[in-house]
C-alpha cells in the first residue's frame, strides 16, 4: 500500500518533519512492507523553512537575530539554486524565526511594542549573502508594525515630524512622517508566502482580525489600526515602489501588516500553500496515494476553511482517496468534515482518555507517542 503523509505542524509541539516520522514509525510497527511517502507541509507561517529544506537542495545558513522584543535568538535562512530575480539563488525566509508569537510568553505580548526588526535582519543576511529572490514566509507573528521594525533594519526607519527615528512597535506609527532612507535591497526581488488576504486596515485588518490573539485589547485595536493607516499613507508617499491604496489590498494584512512591506517594497503575494506544494510535488504524491493521512494540532472550524488540512482533504476527495485526520484535538463535526472530504479523524486528547482524564496534558507533552500509537491503530484498520 501507498500511503501518502502530508501533514501541517501541530503548533507548539512538533514540527511538520516530526509528525511525519512518528507516522511512519507507528505505521510501519504494523505494517512494514507498505510504502511510506513524506510529505511534510508548511503554509508560511512556523517551519516553513524547514519544510522547504527537508525537500529542496540548497544551503541552510544560520543568522543571529532579535525576536520581537529586541531580543537575541537565532534564526537561519535557506539558499537555493532556484533562479530569482536576474537568474541568481533564491533565499528562503520564515517570518516566525524572529517575529513569532511562539517566542514570547503570554504575558510579553503586547502589539503595541513588538516588532519585526529582526526579520530585517534575516532579510539583509539573505542579500548579503547573493539572493536575487528572497521568499518570505508568513505567518504566526507577534507584531502589528506594518512591517515598520523590517524597513528599520534595511535602512529606512520610520522617522517623526522632526525627523527622529521612532521606537519600535506599532502604536509609535501614530507619529510616522517620512522614513529615513531608502531600502538596502539591491534590486531583490521579494516575494511574501502567505494564504491571508486581509487587508492592511478596516474591520478585516491586522489589527482587527489577529490583533486580540496578539494581546491587544479592543482600545489597543482601534489604535493599531489608526497608526497602521497613517503608515500606509507614508508608504505610499516615501517608496516609489509602493502600490496605490496599500492599505486595501489583499494580502497587506498578513502576519501583522508585514505583507503591506513586502508589497510597498515592490513585491507581492503568492500562495504559501501553494509554493510549498509544487516545490515537493505534491500534486504527483496525491496522484499516486492509496491513502492520504494529514494533520495539524487542532482540526476544528477554521481548518476546513483554507487551511492545509482543508486543501489536503479536497484533493484526496476529487481523486476518489481516503483522507485521515490527526489533530491534537478535534472539534469539527464528523459531517462537515465528510463534506470537506476527510474519511475519519483521531484525537490524541481522546486517544490519552479525553479531557475528564488528563488528555490534554498528555497531548502536548507526549504527541510523537500518541501519534506512533494511533498511526500503527491505522495501519492494522486500512493497510491491505
Amino acid at each position: 500500500m501507498r500511503v501518502l503523509i502530508c501533514p501541517d505542524k501541530f503548533a507548539g509541539t512538533l514540527s511538520a518533519p516530526e509528525v511525519v516520522a512518528a507516522v511512519i514509525a507507528g505505521w510501519h510497527d504494523t505494517a512494514p512492507g507498505d510504502q511510506m511517502v513524506a510529505r511534510p507541509l508548511a503554509d508560511g507561517g512556523p517551519g516553513f523553512v524547514e519544510v522547504l529544506a527537508s525537500a529542496v537542495a540548497g544551503r541552510r545558513l544560520p543568522v543571529p537575530t532579535v525576536d520581537p522584543l529586541g531580543r537575541p535568538v537565532e534564526g537561519e535562512i535557506l539558499i537555493t539554486d532556484l533562479d530569482g530575480a536576474g537568474g541568481g539563488p533564491t533565499a528562503y525566509v520564515e517570518s516566525a524565526q524572529a517575529c513569532g508569537l511562539h517566542l514570547l510568553t503570554p504575558d510579553e505580548r503586547d502589539p503595541k511594542a513588538t516588532t519585526s526588526y529582526g526579520l530585517g535582519l534575516l532579510v539583509a543576511a539573505a542579500v548579503e549573502a547573493g539572493a536575487r529572490r528572497v521568499v518570505i514566509g508568513l505567518g504566526g507573528s507577534a507584531t502589528n508594525d506594518a512591517g515598520a521594525g523590517l524597513l528599520a533594519a534595511l535602512g529606512a526607519a520610520p522617522l517623526d515630524e522632526t525627523g527622529h527615528a521612532l521606537p519600535y512597535g506599532g502604536a509609535v506609527l501614530t507619529a510616522a512622517a517620512s522614513l529615513g532612507g531608502a531600502p538596502r535591497l539591491r534590486e531583490v526581488e521579494l516575494v511574501a508566502a502567505t494564504d491571508v488576504d486581509n487587508p492592511l486596515t478596516g474591520l478585516h485588518g491586522a489589527s482587527n482580525v489577529y490583533g486580540p490573539q496578539k494581546g491587544a485589547s479592543r482600545e489597543d485595536v482601534l489604535l493599531l489600526d489608526s497608526a497602521l493607516e497613517r503608515f500606509a499613507v507614508v508608504l505610499e508617499r516615501e517608496l516609489s515602489t509602493c502600490p496605490p491604496e496599500l492599505a486595501a489590498l489583499p494580502g497587506a494584512g498578513a502576519a501583522g501588516g508585514l505583507g503591506a512591506a513586502i508589497l510597498a517594497l515592490g513585491g507581492r503575494c503568492e500562495s504559501g500553500i501553494k509554493l510549498v506544494s509544487d516545490m515537493i510535488d505534491l500534486e504527483t504524491a496525491l496522484d499516486e496515494a492509496d491513502l492520504v493521512i494529514t494533520g495539524e494540532g487542532s482540526f476544528d472550524h477554521q481548518s476546513l476553511r483554507g487551511k492545509v488540512v482543508a486543501g489536503i482533504a479536497g484533493a484526496a476527495r476529487d481523486r476518489g482517496v481516503p483522507c485521515v485526520v490527526l489533530a491534537g484535538r478535534v472539534s469539527t463535526g464528523r459531517r462537515e468534515a465528510a463534506a470537506a472530504g476527510v474519511t475519519e479523524a483521531y484525537s490524541l486528547v481522546d486517544h490519552f482518555g479525553g479531557e475528564e482524564h488528563g488528555g490534554v496534558e498528555r497531548a502536548m507533552t507526549r504527541p510523537a507517542e500518541g501519534l506512533r500509537e494511533v498511526s500503527a491503530r491505522l495501519a492494522r484498520q486500512w493497510s491491505r
